[in-house]
């Protein structure tokens, strides 16, 4: 018990020698460590100012948009649309994450209501790229592949259509995707092709209840010819 007790004081006595002794080092260490933490949760601060800040900005893009959005399908208001992209570009080429991504998804979006097709595809696998993390990647490789098929480049669509599928637990519209390139691979006389898409689309959305029963049938009429 004794022995117990002196080994305590012991341990005691020379964790209070080694502080005495080097409290100056101790003292050091404990404010670089206060500093680290307050520079780290400073950063997460000024982050989220910056996020917001940017999220904001493009709401007011998004707005512009809006408003000019028929114009832009009628040709008119030229000089208000040419100085929202060139705007939406500098602000896109330059910001990451969600906002980049919504700044190139508006862009896509003016590209598509003007029916220059190339560039909207552009744009959307820009928003794709930019804004891989969240739920306007598969959106936006979807978008790009119909403005592929606008196009006329089958090749193309069914690459973003299949990318767009990695994507596929996020994204309600996967079933219509993989039903586009079984429809697409029909269309450029790829029967065993557009088989495969169907089949995959049975195995892996059973109970979509369009998706599903559209390909089916797509096999039978194929099975037939």
């Amino acid at each position: 018990m004794s022995e117990n007790f002196n080994e305590k004081v012991s341990l005691g006595e020379g964790i209070n020698n080694f502080i005495q002794k080097n409290r100056k080092g101790i003292l050091v260490c404990f404010g670089v460590i206060v500093v680290l933490l307050a520079g780290f949760i400073g950063g997460l601060a000024v982050r989220d100012a910056v996020r917001n800040k940017a999220i904001s900005r493009v709401e007011d893009f998004n707005t512009r948009y809006e408003e000019l959005r028929w114009d832009i399908s009628e040709g008119t208001k030229v000089e208000e649309t040419t100085a929202l992209l060139t705007e939406l570009t500098a602000f896109a080429e330059k910001t990451s994450g969600y906002a980049g991504g919504r700044a190139w998804a508006i862009i896509a979006g003016i590209r598509g209501d003007k029916k220059e097709w190339a560039e909207a595809v552009e744009a959307w696998s820009s928003t794709a790229k930019t804004a891989s993390k969240t739920y306007l990647a598969p959106v936006a490789l979807f978008n790009a592949a119909t403005a592929a098929e606008e196009q006329g480049n089958a090749e193309d669509a069914i690459r973003l259509y299949t990318e767009c599928l990695a994507g596929a637990d996020i994204f309600p519209a996967a079933a219509r995707a993989q039903f586009s390139i079984g429809r697409l691979q029909e269309s450029q006389s790829n029967s065993a092709a557009a088989l495969e898409a169907y089949r995959t689309l049975i195995s892996k959305w059973p109970n979509d209840p369009v998706w599903t029963n559209l390909a089916q049938n797509r096999i039978i009429a194929l099975q037939l010819n």
